[in-house]
């Protein structure tokens, strides 16, 4: 049963062949069994999870219309507030500490009854690209327990391809969602900024953060990005317009006529051969299913991992800035006579992790007096140039892709001492991000070097994400015919996995 996409989940959900209660007590249950060796969670809420489950039963039972995932389970990402459930964000800061709100993204996602498990593991503040960063310990990825799950959402990445969920929600501020998804199997998406609220998502770097889907399948996703997306008064960046119509988009896979621009930028040296293969096969199913390729060039692209590791940095030493030990969270050193700022340095120097304050560091020192426009300023000017760029290329193509991550996963441990190898494996996707248009990774097999999975990434312009569900729909059609069975069917076996 939890091997069941989400969509074939709410169909026996909606004919009875299950109920809620019992749906989430079998994602519950293969918790329980694996979760001491993924690690993809930081808080399980078993209790909440039934008592919604049970609620969503009651409602199908009185004839009440629900909508198409309701009851449907969900592992969220700790860095979205969720009214008196622990959010840490990964850090020891924050340990504890209890929001006395909903993020917009937890009350859509209540509103449409789908029941939420718990809070997955992420790097601290979403600052990394391996969830090794996390002050609770790395997450393993299921498909080999050495080896990363991709961050900074690796948990939520990995609880769905450990089967301890069918749907979890992550959120990309340079891959976040989709590189965990590209290493770890899975379907991710980074909506167009502005699609999905930030309200209530603690923010690293408020003009790059976007909550988005993460799902077993395209149409999983699509049905989820639907969910939780649309206008939010609450937050001053959301775009007040219709939802694209992703879901239409998912069930017809429809590309014959449409254009894909392969970027040549983000393909070639540096990227593993088995990478490379696999997205070379790809471009050839989605050739055969009616869609003309095209390349095209965005020479900018090539400062895009540089200019975003002054504007992200920059972004979260002022948004860090408010974990000062005085309203929330860890106080350290609050002895008599203590001083207001002792006790500051005190707390932050315990709370934050190393990465976490490297980018403070960084940050600081871009904004400071005298270097603001020769680095925060500049790096914004290369944004401009980015986004030029890639309006340039949507006028020869209607999506552009390019392989998700230049490798497959590495070990955990690997990089852990080497901050600028572990940058390079976001040099495909922060582009989206420093943009604000749509992103999706899915599986396009495994490289044939260390049998690891392979991402494939779709971009669309901004407001028109039905494109890369329909250009997502067709490549995972066209590969499930190839392959048989699902990607995620050939994993290594978990314990009570069924």
């Amino acid at each position: 049963m939890i091997r069941n996409s989400a969509s074939e989940m709410a169909s026996k959900l909606a004919s009875g062949e299950v109920t809620s209660v019992a749906l989430t007590q079998a994602h519950l249950d293969q918790i329980s069994a694996v979760d001491k060796d993924v690690h993809a969670f930081l808080h399980v809420d078993t209790q909440g999870a039934l008592a919604q489950a049970a609620a969503v039963d009651a409602k199908r039972k009185s004839g009440e219309k629900l909508s198409p995932l309701a009851g449907v389970p969900l592992a969220l990402k700790d860095v979205m507030t969720q009214k008196g459930i622990p959010t840490t964000c990964g850090s020891k800061i924050l340990e504890g500490w209890r929001p006395p709100y909903d993020s917009t993204v937890v009350t859509n996602l209540k509103k449409n009854d789908i029941i939420i498990l718990g809070k997955t593991n992420m790097d601290e503040f979403a600052m990394g690209s391996s969830t090794e960063n996390s002050a609770y310990g790395p997450t393993h990825n299921p498909w080999d327990l050495t080896r990363i799950p991709g961050g900074s959402g690796g948990g939520s990445a990995a609880a769905l391809a450990a089967f301890e969920a069918p749907l979890a929600i992550g959120t990309d501020t340079g891959g976040s969602i989709r590189q965990p998804a590209a290493v770890t199997g899975t379907v991710g998406v980074k909506p167009t900024y502005g699609g999905v609220s930030r309200y209530g998502l603690v923010a690293f770097s408020s003009s790059l953060d976007q909550a988005g889907p993460c799902a077993r399948t395209v149409l999983d996703a699509a049905l989820l990005h639907e969910a939780i997306a649309g206008h939010d008064p609450k937050d001053s960046t959301s775009i007040n317009a219709p939802v694209p119509a992703v879901v239409a988009a998912a069930k017809s896979g429809n590309v014959k006529g449409m254009k894909i621009g392969v970027v040549k930028e983000l393909n070639g040296d540096g990227y593993q051969k088995g990478v490379r293969t696999r997205f070379e096969e790809s471009l050839e199913l989605l050739a055969a299913a009616g869609a003309e390729i095209v390349e095209v060039s965005a020479p900018n692209f090539e400062y895009a991992l540089a200019a975003y590791y002054l504007i992200a940095p920059s972004e979260c030493s002022s948004n860090l800035a408010r974990f000062d030990a005085m309203r929330y969270g860890l106080r350290v050193g609050d002895n008599d006579g203590a001083s207001a700022e002792s006790v500051m340095n005190l707390t932050r120097e315990v709370g934050f992790g190393r990465e976490v304050k490297r980018r403070i560091i960084l940050g600081t020192y871009a904004l400071s007096s005298g270097y603001y426009d020769a680095y925060y300023g500049s790096a914004q000017k290369v944004r401009t140039l980015i986004t030029q760029d890639f309006n340039k290329a949507f006028e020869k193509a209607d999506v552009l892709v390019s392989p998700t991550c230049p490798t497959t996963a590495f070990k955990i441990g690997e990089k852990a001492n080497d901050p600028l190898a572990m940058y390079l494996n976001d040099i495909a996707t922060i582009p989206v991000n420093m943009a604000g248009i749509g992103g999706m990774s899915l599986p396009s097999g495994v490289a044939e070097e260390d049998g690891l999975p392979v991402g494939f990434q779709i971009m669309s312009p901004v407001m028109k994400d039905d494109r890369m569900y329909s250009v997502g729909a067709a490549l995972e059609a066209a590969l499930l015919s190839k392959w048989g069975a699902p990607l995620l069917s050939t994993i290594p076996a978990l314990a009570g996995s069924k």
